[in-house]
């Protein structure tokens, strides 16, 4: 007999609630295989592929793209047994009922609802079942919120007419009451427009009051232009109402019927970013220092190593320089590389170097990290940051990529910007600002010549890092940065 198998959204790691239906790759009738990539999903971290962990024929896909889903909700049914006896209408066979799908052999739910036992390859079994978070009051339909507790009327007893209140006594000092337009407003005192008949009729036809209308014509009368400039002033300006490939971040939003506003849920990455700036700005306070440098050697050794055969095969950028340089005094400073831990007011110092890049993607800011980059030659960090930023970019990058940094890069200079201060990354201790590179005076051995100058900025995390420690390690990045052979003697 047929066995239907119910897979459930697993937690993609990091303890994800939730994830958004991006697309199916199957459907209705198709045919599946243990470990096939069945659909995508969006965290609030990247976007994931999910294997199937049942094969068989699918029978029913339970969840829109487009939708958000809990993690344990049942997204998608599988006949495992496609060649057996048919099953009856809306039930599956005892067999199932005895594997955990959670129904009976009747069909109806089964008491415990537990989930299938199959592990989703690469994830595991949970230990406990997914818990619905609470429902806040905006979930709550308005109707439901508004609508006070009564008790309702017996179906045969007519409601009693609410009791007329008698009227106040009016008070014999009160003054009389203004007098008042046919509508019950205040009548105005104005002196009457001046317009002619066929302008007083194009008003009519446009909606325009001519009370509101400024005249230029001789005398103060109004004219046509005035009514036809005036009703141009009445019409919404249409904003947004054209969502295209550039603007793809309209694409899951509402119009308004004016066309003036968009509205787009928040979630995934954007949400995950958001709350962990937020909860980043007002927890660790926040620290900047700023250095101006002039980068000339450093830009004439990226000219040099674009020519060199070992680096034929990566792509050299003054960030790639900046990266290194950041490296060496973080070495210098290893008291720096630290987090501040509240749960048991400790503070947790990292003897490895995972360094973050803060990476702009169509779906958001996200900051992935190298693993080890203290351990890594150049070279190495060349093609660790081709990696990450091309895996970032297909919105590909792993929630552990994401997880266990201890020191950021952000390059605002890609931009066009000189400087910034920078938000901290959940959980690290610093993050560097590299800005635009331009060529500009600058005094060099006594005389003013043109050289290649940026700037820096750190932001750091002042319960961990004094004033005085955090000017001495961004001068050490600003000195390599500065001379680049100065690398050589403090690696």
């Amino acid at each position: 007999m047929p066995r239907f198998e119910q897979f459930r959204l697993p937690d993609a790691g990091e303890g994800l609630t939730e994830a958004e239906i991006v697309a199916w790759h199957v459907a209705v009738g198709d045919t599946v295989e243990i470990n096939q990539p069945i659909l995508e999903i969006e965290t609030a971290k990247s976007l994931v592929e999910l294997p199937c962990p049942f094969a068989g024929v699918v029978t029913e896909l339970l969840a829109e793209p487009g939708t958000t889903v809990e993690v344990g909700t049942a997204i998608i049914t599988i006949d495992t047994d496609p060649g057996g006896d048919p099953a009856e209408p809306g039930g599956t066979s005892g067999a199932a009922s005895s594997a955990g799908t959670g129904t009976s052999s009747d069909g109806a739910p089964s008491a415990d609802d537990e989930p299938s036992g199959a592990v989703l390859v690469g994830y595991g079994v949970a230990g406990h079942s997914a818990s619905r978070r609470p429902r806040r009051a905006a979930d709550v339909p308005v109707a439901v919120q508004e609508a006070p507790a009564q008790e309702a009327p017996p179906r045969d007893t007519p409601a009693p007419a609410p009791a007329t209140p008698a009227p106040a006594p009016r008070a014999a000092s009160a003054p009389a009451p203004a007098a008042t337009s046919p509508a019950g407003q205040p009548a105005r005192a104005t002196t009457p427009v001046l317009a002619k008949p066929p302008v007083r009729k194009l008003a009519k036809d446009l909606g325009v009051d001519l009370d509101t209308v400024s005249p230029s014509g001789p005398g103060g009368i109004v004219t046509r232009e005035d009514v036809v400039a005036r009703s141009r002033d009445n019409q919404p300006q249409a904003l947004a109402t054209y969502v295209g490939d550039d603007q793809p971040w309209l694409a899951s939003g509402t119009v308004a019927d004016d066309g003036r506003t968009t509205r787009v849920p928040v979630k995934s990455v954007r949400k995950r970013t958001a709350e962990a700036m937020v909860a980043s700005a007002f927890t660790a306070p926040h620290v900047s220092v700023f250095h101006t440098v002039d980068v000339t050697k450093t830009m004439r050794l990226v000219a040099r190593l674009r020519e060199d055969r070992e680096f034929a095969d990566v792509r050299v950028t003054p960030l790639l320089i900046a990266m290194k340089a950041l490296l060496i005094a973080v070495n210098r400073h290893p008291e720096v590389n630290a987090s501040w831990q509240d749960e048991t007011q400790e503070i947790v110092y990292k003897h490895y170097v995972n360094l973050g890049i803060a990476a702009q993607t169509p779906r958001g800011l996200i900051v992935p990290n190298i693993k080890d980059a203290h351990r890594r030659s150049l070279h190495d960090l060349a093609v660790a940051l081709a990696d990450l930023t091309a895996t970032a970019r297909a919105g590909r990058t792993t929630p552990s990529d994401m997880t266990d940094g201890t020191i950021t890069v952000t390059n605002v200079g890609v931009f066009g910007i000189d400087t910034g201060t920078p938000i901290l990354n959940p959980g690290e201790s610093a993050i560097l600002a590299f800005g635009a590179i331009r060529q500009q005076p600058w005094v060099h051995k006594g005389k003013i010549r043109v050289r290649h100058v940026t700037q820096l900025a750190l932001s750091f995390d002042h319960r961990l890092i004094d004033g005085g420690l955090g000017s001495r390690l961004l001068a050490d990045v600003a000195a390599v940065l500065e001379e680049p052979g100065q690398g050589l003697v403090w690696s």
